[in-house]
């Protein structure tokens, strides 16, 4: 089924699209490529890593890959990896599984249950830890990487590329979805990539980098960090300009979300403390492929592993299964807005959100909600108030599932 990849404007209304280091041109649905500045060695990271079994007798077993140097010396990466066949789920005809890479977030580990979560589910799962640390993420490994403190984030933004952070988990990330292409009884052609918070950070520069993905989900993470986000303050003003003008230009998504070539599905919520929607709206409008958007209203923050929309997308893109229904950017005329959802599925119900409040008062901003009208398979209805800061149209269909426009900001 087809997406929508244009960029609705009208009556001042903008998903504000953005400026990047290069002045060129592109036109609509023509990725960028990657930047000059690109600092990971791609050609290495798609090569299958060294690999040490740790616990082959359960059904989510324990591992570790070899990751880059770390301050001149190898780094060891603990990850959890689990087959449906270890649960008892047959292979389809194919003889395959479809797989997903998964993600965590800032102070989280490789979560055991999240892996067993997806294998249950029928994907083989790999969640890596990036910390450098070993099993329940307690114990540093002897040849663990970097730590995932600000300070391994974003202080050693001066030191060599290899002793920070970011370059060490995008890097480890891809690692293990090369380490899961080569697991027998998986179908490397149908690999997915999710994360959550900083783990949605991490998603949104690999899956540009790695376009073996099929499809990638960031969840809360985005780009612009240091124009709004929680550490917008507490880290990027404590740097000197050109000191963030570096972070940005390396490690910050909206350097290469420009550069996606694979289909993306973004998932927030209004009042995300660490990722406002207006920086979250530039980042998304810089992905110029398939999107697919689930903004929710009071979303919650944090390592959730069973939001139902987030299983419907993976069943879409690695199963062949109904998609999640897209809704169209919205247009505005005479103070009535419309705007045009795909679906496979009965829809039962849409909704206008709005806000007035400061994009910086991101948390604690509040949101008016107004039904609007389903007309076949467009919602029209009144638009939002000319004060208004940021809005979206919502809407659920019978499964209960919520889609939504990509999110206006001004």
């Amino acid at each position: 089924m087809g997406r929508s990849n244009t960029v609705g404007v009208s009556n001042n209304w903008r998903i504000v699209l953005v400026f990047l280091m290069s002045p060129a041109v592109f036109a609509a649905g023509e990725p960028r490529p990657l930047p000059e500045w690109t600092p990971w060695d791609l050609g290495v990271l798609r090569r299958v890593p060294e690999l040490k079994w740790s616990e082959e007798n359960k059904p989510v077993k324990a591992l570790t890959y070899r990751g880059l140097h770390y301050r001149g010396k190898p780094t060891s990466v603990f990850a959890y990896y689990a087959s449906p066949a270890d649960f008892g789920k047959t292979a389809g005809v194919s003889g395959s599984y479809p797989g997903m890479v998964l993600v965590h977030g800032g102070g989280g580990r490789a979560f055991e249950e999240w892996v067993e979560l997806w294998a249950r589910r029928g994907y083989a799962a790999i969640a890596m830890d990036l910390a450098g640390k070993a099993s329940g993420g307690k114990r540093r490994l002897p040849d663990g990487g970097p730590g995932q403190g600000h300070r391994e984030k974003f202080a050693t933004i001066d030191e060599p590329v290899e002793n920070q952070w970011s370059y060490h988990a995008v890097a480890n990330v891809i690692l293990a979805h090369s380490l899961l292409r080569s697991f027998e009884g998986v179908d490397a052609d149908k690999i997915g990539l999710t994360g959550i918070s900083w783990g949605g950070y991490l998603t949104c520069i690999a899956a540009a980098l790695d376009s073996r993905f099929q499809f990638a989900m960031p969840v809360y993470g985005c780009g612009y960090l240091r124009d709004n986000s929680v550490w917008a303050k507490s880290e990027f003003d404590r740097m000197t300009p050109e000191q963030a003008d570096k972070w940005h230009r390396l490690w910050d998504p909206a350097s290469y979300l420009g550069s996606v070539r694979i289909p993306m599905a973004f998932l927030n919520g209004t009042n995300d403390f660490a990722y406002p929607m207006d920086s979250y709206a530039r980042s998304c409008a810089l992905v110029r492929t398939e999107k697919t958007y689930s903004i929710q209203l009071n979303m919650r923050h944090g390592h959730i592993f069973d939001f139902k929309e987030f299983f419907v997308l993976a069943d879409h893109f690695l199963k062949a299964r109904p998609p999640l229904h897209v809704v169209g950017p919205p247009r505005v005329v005479g103070g009535m807005l419309r705007a045009e959802v795909e679906s496979v599925t009965n829809l039962s119900s849409a909704r206008l959100h709005f806000t007035t409040g400061s994009h910086e008062n991101n948390r604690e901003r509040a949101w008016t909600s107004r039904k609007l009208n389903l007309d076949g398979q467009g919602v029209s209805g009144l638009a939002a108030p000319g004060n208004a800061t940021a809005w979206y149209i919502e809407v659920e269909d019978e499964r209960g599932m919520i889609g939504s426009s990509p999110v206006m900001v001004k």
